[in-house]
């Protein structure tokens, strides 16, 4: 019988820290990850998916480490996860923003006017995340963009990263995150605005009339309404979106290669 005792498992020692350092990196990417990353996945599965990207490149991956800088290493991994997950991540928060936008154009989150703790309207959101997960899949990006990731290894060696020109890239997404979400929510934001002129200028018209409440039912027909004729637009906007995506990371990458 093989007697286990006696395996030479020294040859397992550097391997061991490639994982750690490639597993640090590819977990927090997959959890930034839609579809794969999101709730409703179980946790079980996004763990599972990030050692799996972590066994398979750990024989191929070369990791050189100090003693001296760990713990910059370990933070530059960190960053450089969280910028190329973000990447992605961030057309998905504007697709969730463009539907808060258009619920309170319409008039869906007017009942936390009255009261507070009943929180935002997620319907739209929660129906135009599921169109943008499934757009996303039937567009094949997920496959693109886990191995552009893959890739980053082969480019951006652990330890030899300048994340620094990275860090302004990453808060300039939260700009592009609001003007990509009034890009989605544009036709029903724009058409609400015109309907809430021409009822003011009825409401100057006949003062007795109670225009609240003829208003909120108008709203909420026209912004479905909206919403269903401007699924052409957001397709369009999504389709550019995630076809730009590699050359997103890939300019990400190119920014954190040096010294």
């Amino acid at each position: 019988m093989l007697n286990l005792n006696n395996i030479n498992t020294e040859f397992l020692a550097p391997y061991m820290t490639n994982f750690l350092i490639i597993l640090l990196r590819s977990s927090i990417f997959v959890s930034l990850l839609p579809v794969i990353g999101g709730k409703e996945l179980p946790g079980q599965f996004r763990l599972g998916f990030a050692v799996f990207i972590a066994i398979l490149l750990t024989p191929v991956v070369k990791v050189e480490i100090h003693e001296n800088s760990i713990p910059l290493l370990i933070i530059k991994e960190l960053l450089i996860a969280f910028a190329l997950g973000f990447t992605v991540r961030f057309i998905f928060m504007a697709v969730n923003l463009a539907g808060q936008l258009m619920s309170q154009a319409i008039g869906l989150s007017a009942a936390s006017i009255f009261n507070p703790e009943m929180g935002q309207s997620t319907q739209i959101s929660e129906v135009l995340g599921v169109i943008a997960m499934l757009y996303f899949i039937v567009l094949d990006a997920h496959h693109e963009v886990i191995y552009i990731f893959v890739r980053s290894y082969e480019l951006l060696p652990a330890g030899q990263l300048n994340i620094v020109p990275v860090i302004p890239e990453v808060l300039a997404m939260g700009n592009k995150m609001f003007v990509l979400a009034l890009k989605i929510g544009a036709p029903v934001i724009v058409g609400l605005l015109i309907t809430n002129i021409l009822t003011g200028f009825l409401y100057k018209v006949a003062p007795q009339m109670n225009i609240y409440f003829i208003a909120l039912p108008l709203n909420i027909t026209l912004g479905l309404l909206l919403i269903i004729l401007g699924i052409p637009v957001f397709e369009y906007v999504l389709k550019i979106n995630f076809t730009n995506l590699n050359n997103e990371m890939e300019r990400i990458i190119a920014l954190a290669k040096g010294s």
